[in-house]
């Protein structure tokens, strides 16, 4: 029998305290004690902080981030609607034109719900919930600068705080710590071979204007409104209109090479009236803006694969945006962090932390999620022109003609949109498109034609443009 005064509890150190490092270290903490360390002073509310820069534009979580939450967080999405986040049934309350410029119906049929609300809130509400964890030791205004330990074995992280280094022994080191991760470069000087990297850019710039919602839509829960771009037909444009807490809209405009968006206020409008259809600069056209127009330029897909790699060390894990960053616009990330925790968690369930080879399992269970997320992100990119030195292969354009298709078929039917939204919510793999649920409506039918416009209701349209007659 251990000798309990001996025994200790193994640690963790998890890079980064946005979404990923939160989601990581409420997995770890069943089988670890966890030091978070920040870089940033996080906000004492809901806030933006340099960390995330994407935190101003508009986010939704899939319904497959959703149940990911709650088996990880039981609780926290009740939280989150309680501080004004709401569940939207996809595509009940959305207005959506996709890709290839077809207009969903309205379907309220399906089960799919995506919470919506700002990701200000959204991270306070994880911060909340995690850092009140004992387990759990917040350690901010701290930068990594290397691993310390070998090549076989990663023994904890090299810091900066207030001018001063230490290191921070550790069972597993989680690097969640985003787009900027220097874990190439720390593996490297661990004498580890380089890892394959790939990115498919599409050029995307995002712009970002917060309206307030006009009286009369507060009392509808009205939709979100979403006009997707087009890879066909470049210089891809779109836009999202979401309503948040506070009565708010974020409204959210891309466009891709040679048709951007810039941070002209006075021009922002006039974006979302040219895109190819005008409901999103018709609805704002008229609204009150609250502040002006924040860009993102950095939102090509760039993926490490770290599962591949040849050796891996003990002890050390990479997770969310770290392994594999999205074009923001399919909304993946959040929903992929939180699976990925998920994935650590199962892995731990059946190995001990310290044991030789659990690192290189947790990195490739969590590739799962990963690899499910980057497969529809870059099977639209990769037709932009200029997203990737390499050209699509025939099977990635088999694909898309074949998710024309489907969404075609999704839009009218609505057995077959419960299928697209199940691997589009990351809920079910890519092959549940291939499903009878599917395949029979796109060869069978249904025969009703396509809708001509977005399908707003007469009290929605009025309600947001009530000076239209």
């Amino acid at each position: 029998m251990p000798d309990r005064a001996t025994t200790r509890r193994p640690t963790a150190v998890v890079l980064g305290a946005s979404a990923a490092g939160l989601f990581a270290a409420a997995a770890l903490t069943e089988f670890a004690d966890v030091t978070v360390v920040e870089r940033d002073l996080l906000p004492t509310g809901p806030g933006p902080r340099r960390g995330v820069p994407q935190s101003r534009h508009a986010h939704m979580v899939w319904s497959g981030g959703v149940k990911a939450f709650e088996e990880l967080l039981p609780g926290v999405v009740d939280a989150s609607l309680a501080r004004g986040a709401r569940l939207a049934h996809i595509m009940g309350d959305m207005v959506s034109r996709a890709p290839n410029e077809v207009w969903f119906r309205r379907f309220t049929t399906t089960h799919h719900r995506n919470l919506v609300c700002s990701r200000e809130l959204l991270d306070q509400v994880l911060r909340d919930r995690v850092l009140a964890d004992p387990r759990v030791t917040l350690r901010q205004g701290t930068t990594a600068l290397a691993l310390e330990g070998d090549a076989g074995r990663v023994t904890g992280v090299r810091v900066r705080a207030g001018g001063e280094e230490g290191v921070l022994g550790a069972d597993l080191v989680v690097d969640a710590s985003g787009r900027g991760s220097r874990a190439p470069r720390w593996l490297s000087a661990l004498g580890l071979p380089e890892v394959t990297e790939r990115e498919v850019d599409a050029g995307v710039v995002y712009a970002t204007r917060l309206y307030r919602a006009p009286e009369a839509t507060r009392h509808l829960a009205f939709p979100i409104v979403n006009v997707q771009a087009n890879p066909a037909k470049a210089p891809g444009r779109g836009g999202i209109v979401l309503p948040v807490e506070d009565d708010r809209w974020i409204v959210t405009l891309a466009g891709t090479r040679g048709g951007r968006p810039g941070d002209d206020p006075g021009a922002f409008a006039d974006f979302a009236l040219a895109l190819g259809d005008p409901v999103i600069g018709e609805l704002i056209k008229d609204a009150e803006p609250l502040g002006g127009v924040t860009t993102t330029r950095a939102t090509g897909n760039r993926r490490r694969y770290y599962e591949k790699a040849p050796r891996w060390p003990d002890g050390f894990v990479v997770l969310g945006d770290a392994v594999a960053g999205y074009n923001p616009v399919y909304g993946h990330g959040l929903t992929v962090a939180a699976q990925c925790a998920l994935a650590v968690r199962a892995v731990l369930g059946a190995a001990d932390v310290t044991a030789p080879g659990t690192a290189r399992r947790i990195q490739r269970a969590a590739a799962r999620p990963v690899a499910a997320a980057w497969d529809l992100a870059v099977g639209q990119d990769a037709f932009y022109p200029g997203a990737s030195d390499t050209p699509p292969t025939a099977m990635e354009r088999f694909l898309a003609r074949f998710v024309d298709r489907a969404v075609e078929t999704g839009a009218r039917s609505p057995r077959a949109l419960g299928a697209l939204l199940d691997v589009m919510g990351l809920e079910k793999p890519a092959t549940r498109l291939f499903s009878p649920d599917l395949l029979l409506p796109m060869l069978l039918g249904p025969r009703r034609p396509h809708l001509t416009g977005p399908p707003l209701t007469e009290a929605e349209r009025r309600a947001a443009t009530p000076g239209t007659p």
